[in-house]
């Protein structure tokens, strides 16, 4: 399924909606449902806080898929380039709660809670992949 938003933190509902949807009709359980939709508020959030330089309206893709072993998210834009599996800060998770700089947490988050995750820059697009493994059938999941 291929979804497009507008760079404003309003589509965050429309996200959210239309990621319970695709798992609803692709069967995914709770749990592997709320890590992607988790996962893609975290990018989504970032993307339009931090990614623009202009006030210009810009579109944000988002292609979701599901196999039997896997789902995966596609999401990208026209921001300036950034790949936040090397340029996020890395969060300090021995660090008190309030000495913590802001930054780098939801990238942790997605880097945890994915399988696999990618980003390349391709034709003024960033674009950011992540695919996690569906559980077998009577086991839980996990990851």
């Amino acid at each position: 399924m291929r979804y497009t938003y507008r760079n404003d933190l309003a589509e965050l509902a429309r996200l959210a909606t239309d990621v319970a949807a695709f798992g609803e009709q692709n069967g995914l359980d709770a749990e592997l449902a709320h890590a992607f939709n988790l996962c893609l508020d975290e990018l989504f959030t970032n993307i339009v806080s931090y990614g623009y330089t202009d006030e210009l309206p810009h579109e944000i893709i988002l292609e979701l898929t599901a196999t039997p072993g896997e789902v995966t998210a596609a999401i990208r834009d026209d921001g300036r380039p950034f790949d936040p599996l090397t340029e996020a800060p890395v969060p300090d998770l021995d660090a008190p709660v309030e000495e913590r700089p802001i930054g780098g947490l939801g990238v942790h988050f997605v880097k945890t809670l994915m399988t696999r995750v990618a980003y390349r820059r391709e034709d003024g697009w960033n674009m950011l992949e992540m695919t996690r493994a569906r559980p077998t059938s009577g086991a839980a999941a996990q990851s």
